[in-house]
């Protein structure tokens, strides 16, 4: 009889145990759900798109609707898998959809030296703000377009520059 009673005792501890535990597992599937189809944060550093995102690093929002329904542009950061390096993801400017005729400067560290290229079908051109020291579409070409893994909209770190990071116009240089 003593068994059954610390039985009897034990059941509302399994009881809120597993209710715990299956809210907890409703809240790592939401959360997985949201990363993944709705919105991610994302850790930038680096010189590629100085002045715009800091070198040691900026903390930043995501959302990954625009990119599954057509609605980036060119202008927009972007957050995009590296077509060399499948495990990295890079913040870069959208600077050319398909279709669109991009002209860039092929090694403006040595000559200012212009090429003109036709985006091609599925894919866009992407390079970061830094044309000095960026790691882009100028040296791996245009990027399909199934790449792009959300729209940067929110800066949440450092606190000074807490915000909305804005769309640039397409020839618009950041000095």
């Amino acid at each position: 009889m003593g068994g059954l009673r610390k039985l009897a005792q034990l059941k509302p501890i399994a009881e809120e145990a597993l209710a715990g535990t299956v809210f907890l597992g409703k809240l790592l599937c939401g959360l997985h759900v949201a990363n993944t189809y709705v919105c991610t944060a994302a850790l930038t550093y680096g010189p590629s798109m100085l002045p715009t995102l800091n070198l040691t690093g900026d903390f930043i929002l995501a959302e990954r609707i625009s990119t599954r329904f057509g609605r980036v542009g060119v202008g927009d950061i972007v957050l995009v898998r590296s077509p060399e390096n499948p495990r990295k993801v890079m913040a870069k400017r959208l600077m050319g959809m398909e279709g669109d005729s991009v002209t860039y400067v092929v090694d403006p560290k040595n000559n200012d030296w212009r090429e003109t290229v036709v985006v091609p079908k599925g894919h866009v051109w992407i390079e970061g703000d830094n044309m000095y020291d960026s790691k882009d579409s100028r040296y791996f070409g245009a990027v399909p377009y199934g790449l792009l893994q959300g729209k940067v909209f929110w800066r949440l770190w450092p606190p000074k520059s807490f915000g909305p990071l804005e769309k640039r116009k397409p020839n618009e240089t950041v000095l």
